[in-house]
Formats: structure tokens, C-alpha cells, sequence
């Protein structure tokens, strides 16, 4: 009889935590395990701001994949671009452009999310995003060529464009980002002495009336508190109209002169859910309690991709798209397809929510653990404590933590690799959102494939 094929999409949080289960808990030869995925490395997302303004090295938040002591799962260097459930195939695109069809008898879908982006002129052709590792190497080689240019210019109305910076997304990425870069170009003008401090300025501006309202009200502000002392101009209420090379227009009329937009105004569901003929909630597959989605056979959907029902707060309370619940859901959805293949009953996930921490860099942060609101060093603590007890390996953590005493001991460096210097880089090159096939389209690749026998 042939060994049961279980198909992982997505290396984030849920897809490696469900990885990692069933390797563990599989006896081998038991079932094959097979994960999709661009990059055979986990990426740390919470702590990509620390990477854009140098505090990290990029490879100190890339887990390896292949580190496990019972790694047995076969990687398939790409993206899944197409679900077709009845024929029980996944399609994709491999690094190389090569289309592949994986035959699967169970799948977890674990895509991650994109960055959300608007019908906004100009956007997408002139904003960076901070969701990949590509981005934050991006954006931190960015931010420093303004400096040296903007140095050597005698032009004031391009020095002007060059040292002013706008994030768009008063969230956690958008104020951890701006609190980090801000660090980095404050820190920055001991180098540059030929440079005005009172023309380097930071815009961070949201939509929405709260800064980090999952914060409450009194975090909020005391976050609101040290930015605004830090010299970084906070607007709510308020967005972007137009995104233009040099300059950018927000929603309450003010043009600025501006080379550097970074946009972090919340995620979507990765295009890969869009395929699927199933109920969505907010662009999340509806999942049951056991995160399976009910209408497909086999399926099981984590994380960002999936709407599934907070059973702690009850009613039609969904779980937030956070790393402790994709983590903690990787595990339970392992543990179901377990279950599944030896006939077993399915349990319910049921997490209730930890706590928030807000790294703003040096002594700053703000959090929330366990409902208890802390600020300064005790918070910092307590979010650079957790951010490293989170990280799956003790290489890893190694790393982290020699990156961080040796950030505070000897400072900023401000070198440029020269990634991406040639070519401005978009969010599209970074995210690959353009990639993924229709569902009628995944359905005719299905016929066919099936017609080929």
C-alpha cells in the first residue's frame, strides 16, 4: 500500500511549526513529507526591522531548514501557484520558472500573506515593502545611499527629498520600522558632518485615529510619546493620495519631497486562497475548529490564510494573523493530519493570545504580556526575551544575541552592499503577486494533466 503524501505549502511560522511535528511524530516511513517553498530557511518576520537598520545580520533571522536533526522532508525549491482539490494536485513554479504538479493526499496551506496595497497612483511603481528578507537588505542599502548622496549634493532641494523618509502603516512593522530607521540616521550624523540634522525628518502616517490600537489606549500613546520625542512627525487620520520618484502626496493635500516610501499598511492573504472555491472570511479560508477546511478533502489551511474561530473569545471571533497563533496552529494541524492518517479523532485548536511586545529600539519598546503594560527597559526586556526564546535554533539565537551586544558595544555601521543598485525595486519584484494561476485555469491544467494519464 502505498505510504499516504503530505503536501506543506508555506516555510513561515505554521509551516515550519507543522514540518517540524511531523517529522517528530511520524514513524518513518510512515507517510512522505514534502514542503514548497522559495527558500529552504525560516524567515523571523518580527524581527525584520532590526535587519533594515543594521542592528541584525540578515542571516541571523534566516533559520536553515535543513538544521533539524530528523529532517527527512523533501524541498521543493518554489511557489504553489495553484490548488486543484478534487484532482488532489498542487501546482508549481519552481525558482527556475519550471511548472511541477505534486499529487498530494493531504495538504496544509501555509502561504503566508502579501503586503495589502491600494488603487493608489504611483504605489506600487515607487513604494518598498518590509515582508521579505530581500526587502529589509533592500531598503537598509536604500536609506543609506540617500545619505551619501544627499552628502554629496549641493543641490538643497535634493538634499531635501533625499533625507526626508515616510512609512505609511501605524501597525507593528510600520512603527518598529520608522522607530529603527530613524535610530539608524540619528546615529548616523556623526559620520556625515556635512549634513543638517534639522533636515532629516521622518513621517509616519496611518489611516486609522489609533497608533497600535491592540496596544490600548495608554500604550498607544506612550508609543505615540516617544516617537514624537525622537523628532518623528505622527499623522493620523491620514494616508497617501499619489507616490511619485521624488516626491509624495498624502490624503490632506500636503506634497512632500520624498525618495523613500516604505509601505506597511497591513497584509492580505497570499493570492493562493483567491484559487480556492471555498468561504472566505476577509480573503482567509473558512477553517472548523481542527483547521480543516471543511468542503475540500484533505485540506488544511494555517495562519494567515486561514479564518479560523478564536474558541477562547467565542462567537465569531477569528484568530488574529500573529506568529503565536500560526505557530501553535503548525502544530495542531500536524497533529490532525496525524490523526487523520491512522483514523484518529481530530482536536480543536484553542490558544489564548499571549501578549504584545513593540521593539522601538535601544532602550525603547512597549508591551503587553499577559495583559500587563509595561514600558522602557522592562518592556525592551521582555520583547527581545521573547523574540529570542521564539527562534527554533540555538545557532540562531546565537547569532541574535551576539548581533545585539555587539550592536550596543560598537554601534552602527553604515555600509552599502550595493543590492538591487542598478534597478529600483518594486513590491511586485520582491513578492511575486502577479504568479499565481486562476482556479479555472489550475482546473484546465488538472484536465489535462489527468488526459496525459
Amino acid at each position: 500500500m502505498a505510504r499516504p503524501r503530505i503536501l506543506v505549502v508555506g516555510a513561515g511560522f505554521a509551516g515550519v511549526a507543522c514540518v517540524r511535528r511531523l517529522e517528530r511524530k511520524l514513524v518513518p516511513g510512515e507517510a512522505e513529507i514534502c514542503l514548497v517553498t522559495p527558500f529552504s530557511y525560516q524567515l523571523y518576520l518580527p524581527l525584520l526591522p532590526q535587519v533594515a537598520s543594521g542592528v541584525l545580520t540578515p542571516q541571523s533571522v534566516a533559520v536553515s531548514l535543513r538544521r533539524s536533526k530528523k529532517h527527512r522532508t523533501r524541498i521543493v525549491p518554489g511557489g504553489a501557484i495553484g490548488v486543484d482539490p478534487k484532482a488532489k494536485i498542487c501546482v508549481v513554479r519552481k525558482i527556475t520558472g519550471e511548472i511541477v504538479d505534486l499529487p498530494y493526499d493531504y495538504i496544509v496551506l501555509a502561504p503566508g500573506s502579501i503586503t495589502r496595497t491600494f488603487d493608489i497612483p504611483g504605489l506600487l511603481d515607487n513604494a518598498r515593502g518590509m515582508k521579505t528578507l530581500a526587502e529589509a537588505a533592500y531598503i537598509r542599502d536604500h536609506v543609506i545611499a540617500q545619505l551619501d548622496l544627499a552628502d554629496a549634493s549641493a543641490d538643497e532641494r535634493e538634499r531635501e527629498s533625499r533625507l526626508r523618509f515616510v512609512v505609511v502603516g501605524g501597525g507593528y512593522a510600520g512603527t518598529e520600522t520608522a522607530a529603527s530607521l530613524q535610530r539608524l540616521t540619528d546615529h548616523a550624523l556623526r559620520r556625515y558632518p556635512r549634513l543638517d540634522p534639522k533636515q532629516i525628518k521622518w513621517h509616519l502616517i496611518d489611516i486609522a485615529p489609533k497608533l497600535m490600537p491592540e496596544l490600548g489606549d495608554r500604550l498607544g500613546r506612550t508609543a505615540l510619546g516617544i516617537l514624537r520625542k525622537r523628532g518623528i512627525e505622527v499623522s493620523l487620520g491620514v494616508s497617501v493620495a499619489k507616490a511619485g520618484p521624488e516626491e509624495v502626496t498624502f490624503t490632506d493635500g500636503r506634497v512632500l519631497p520624498c525618495r523613500t516610501l516604505i509601505w506597511t499598511a497591513g497584509v492580505a492573504a497570499s493570492p493562493l486562497v483567491s484559487t480556492f472555491d471555498a468561504d472566505k472570511v476577509r480573503g482567509r479560508l473558512v477553517v472548523s475548529p481542527e483547521l480543516r477546511v471543511t468542503a475540500l478533502d484533505g485540506v488544511f489551511a494555517l495562519g494567515d490564510a486561514a479564518a479560523a474561530p478564536d474558541l477562547t473569545k467565542g462567537g465569531d471571533a477569528i484568530c488574529p494573523p500573529t506568529a503565536q497563533h500560526a505557530l501553535r496552529q503548525g502544530r495542531t494541524a500536524a497533529d490532525n493530519v496525524i490523526a487523520a492518517v491512522r483514523r484518529q479523532p481530530l482536536r480543536r485548536y484553542e490558544h489564548k493570545d499571549l501578549g504584545l511586545v513593540v521593539d522601538l529600539g535601544g532602550r525603547d519598546a512597549v508591551s503587553k504580556p499577559m495583559g500587563v503594560e509595561l514600558r522602557g527597559m522592562p518592556a525592551q526586556a521582555v520583547a527581545r526575551g521573547y523574540h529570542w526564546s521564539a527562534l527554533q535554533t540555538n545557532v540562531a539565537k546565537a547569532r541574535v544575541l551576539t548581533n545585539w551586544v555587539l550592536n550596543a558595544v560598537a554601534g552602527d555601521d553604515f555600509v552599502r552592499t550595493g543590492f538591487q543598485a542598478q534597478k529600483p525595486a518594486t513590491l511586485h519584484d520582491f513578492e511575486y503577486t502577479d504568479a499565481y494561476l486562476t482556479p479555472d485555469q489550475v482546473r484546465e491544467h488538472a484536465r489535462t494533466l489527468i488526459a496525459r494519464g
